[in-house]
């Protein structure tokens, strides 16, 4: 299949942990020999790593890099409102993405149209496939949703898009629920996340170098946790667990990897709790050497919560990335996190801004190193048998090939 790919999101270059899944997605489908042109708002530092049978077509709209706003998680302010630059770009970055789309579709024979977030990817494909062109497939991946249900003019290009999608996806349960109501003509089909469990694996020799590099004591308990830092991560609560856990006497170490809006802020809730010398923010960590963080860690804490505005992760990459590693992780229990990880047998959910949930999960985690390697070995054989790339990228192409091959004459 020739497939056309409509996305605001990549990793920007090797190593770059903006929207991975999407790169993955991609390579998968091109492993499989389909041809994939990849159309993406344009970077001062967009460099993607070469993939065979893949060409990448970035448009130009903004006319400064401090406006560069539109995608690679940028556009949303703590991922709970959009940012006034994104106000100010938003109509150039469509009108040059529908401009780049006609392009595509005007100058080369495709199969199917792919788009990765129903807005803005889904409605500017919609918009420029009209009523004519290969068929539409979308699929939904988190903020897209929470968008639609807080805007009145987001929802205006969901409903566009679903009209004009021929089929349309899910990560999570959750998510293929909550877009019922914003227009969806039926359930979408639900393809989870998968993980390259060849890269995320059991590294225990890496993981002590690290522990050393990082000066943590060779004594502590060591939490690790990963994502931006916005409120829907629910670091705050993470931070608020660590020092009741410290104030019990038990020797944890925290480290978080990430950038975002919030960084300061967490900073001052780490000195506000005592804890700050015992809590390590080490900002952006490439996505190359991601796996000896999770190898480091005594346990993996996923902490994810609906935030204050109603958004909410759709799955984790960082959960799945634990789970491949083999190790314990304390998660809470809310959107597509306990379609991957069932309490008790792959790792321990709790509620959702519960800061003593997760204080008491890893005490017991704490407790037995029996239960730590019991759920990190199940937690690996889940992944090895339902979570692969190899399986997502199966039902990606199933999904595509079905309407492509429909619409043909």
């Amino acid at each position: 299949m020739r497939i056309l790919t409509v996305t605001t999101s990549f990793p920007k270059f090797e190593g770059d942990t903006t929207a991975p899944f999407i790169e993955s997605i991609t390579r998968e489908l091109a492993s499989r020999g389909h041809e994939l042109t990849v159309v993406l708002p344009a970077r001062s530092d967009l460099r993607p790593a070469p993939i065979e049978g893949v060409r990448f077509r970035p448009y130009r709209y903004a006319p400064a890099a401090s406006l560069e706003v539109f995608g690679y998680a940028e556009a949303l302010r703590a991922d709970v409102a959009l940012r006034g630059t994104t106000y100010a770009v938003l109509p150039l970055a469509v009108l040059s993405g529908l401009r780049a789309l006609g392009k595509e579709l005007r100058g080369q024979s495709y199969d199917v149209v792919h788009a990765h977030w129903v807005v803005p990817s889904g409605a500017m494909a919609a918009l420029a496939l009209g009523s004519s062109g290969p068929p539409l497939v979308v699929s939904l991946h988190g903020s897209d949703v929470f968008l639609a249900e807080k805007s009145v003019l987001a929802r205006l290009g969901v409903r566009r898009a679903f009209r004009t999608a021929a089929r349309v996806t899910a990560c999570s349960r959750d998510l293929s629920e909550r877009s019922l109501p914003l227009g969806a003509r039926a359930a979408p089909e639900v393809i989870p996340y998968g993980v390259a469990s060849e890269v995320f694996r059991p590294n225990p020799a890496g993981g002590r170098q690290l522990r050393q590099e990082l000066w943590l004591s060779p004594h502590a308990f060591v939490l690790f946790a990963a994502g931006r830092l916005v409120h829907k991560k629910g670091f705050e609560g993470l931070l608020d667990a660590t020092g009741e856990l410290r104030g019990r006497g038990r020797s944890v170490e925290l480290v978080i990897a990430g950038k975002g809006d919030l960084e300061e802020a967490l900073t001052r809730r780490a000195e506000e709790l005592g804890i700050s010398s015992h809590v390590k923010l080490v900002g952006n960590v490439d996505r190359n050497a991601l796996p000896r963080y999770f190898a480091m860690a005594d346990a993996v804490v996923v902490p994810s919560v609906r935030d204050s505005a109603g958004n909410v992760d759709g799955l984790p990459n960082v959960l799945l990335e634990a789970m491949a590693s083999a190790k314990a992780i304390v998660a809470t229990d809310v959107a597509g996190i306990p379609e991957a990880l069932r309490s008790g047998e792959e790792g321990l959910l709790v509620s959702e801004n519960d800061p003593a949930g997760i204080a008491g999960a890893v005490e017991e985690l704490i407790r037995s190193e029996e239960l730590r390697t019991r759920l990190g070995r199940a937690a690996r054989k889940r992944v090895e048998s339902d979570l692969s790339w190899k399986i997502a990228g199966e039902k990606f192409e199933s999904v595509l090939r079905s309407v492509a091959e429909a619409r043909r004459p």
